[in-house]
């Protein structure tokens, strides 16, 4: 009977060590998760979260004919030809001087805009047989632009604080 009682009393003590780890990783993410989930939803936090604001100013407008549409992308989600997968979008008329378009309540992080001179006002990017644009376009960070349109990542701006601020230049391919 001896032999037994000390056979269990070894189980037991490996039965703890086996539990104990499980136990301290349970205790970790407690730990570490509660406070990520209490600050999310936490009344005071929300108030602490500023929202910010982006500006894009637009260069290079060859006439003022139709409207200038913006479109900001959250992510490479749609971008840039997309418009409905942006998170906002603005149109004004060319005619509007300085054009520059302000995209309020947002979250900091990264966003690329897309800018179409629509002409025509038809609300989209017209092209030649070729696949050519015939009307002026843009893009946030001015990326080269060889032989199709750039890659989110090429595009992003980093919003950050209240207002962050840039220039777009608008190109014409076959001259505007």
């Amino acid at each position: 009977m001896h032999r037994y009682s000390k056979l269990l009393t070894t189980l037991n003590a490996k039965e703890i060590k086996v539990r104990q780890p499980i136990g301290l990783l349970k205790l970790l993410a407690v730990t570490l998760v509660l406070p990520i989930v209490g600050g999310i939803a936490s009344p005071s936090s929300a108030g602490l979260k500023q929202k910010s604001q982006l500006t894009v100013e637009i260069k290079g407008l060859k006439n003022q004919q139709g409207q200038v549409c913006l479109s900001l992308f959250a992510s490479s989600r749609g971008f840039p030809s997309n418009s409905s997968s942006a998170i906002q979008s603005q149109c004004v008329a060319s005619a509007t001087m300085p054009l520059s378009i302000t995209f309020k309540n947002l979250q900091p992080g990264s966003y690329a805009v897309a800018v179409l001179h629509d002409t025509n006002s038809d609300k989209k990017a017209n092209r030649n047989g070729l696949g050519i644009p015939l009307e002026g376009f843009g893009f946030s960070e001015n990326p080269v632009i060889l032989t199709g349109p750039p890659k989110f990542n090429d595009a992003a701006v980093l919003v950050a604080g209240s207002t962050t601020n840039i220039q777009i230049q608008l190109n014409y391919l076959l001259g505007g």
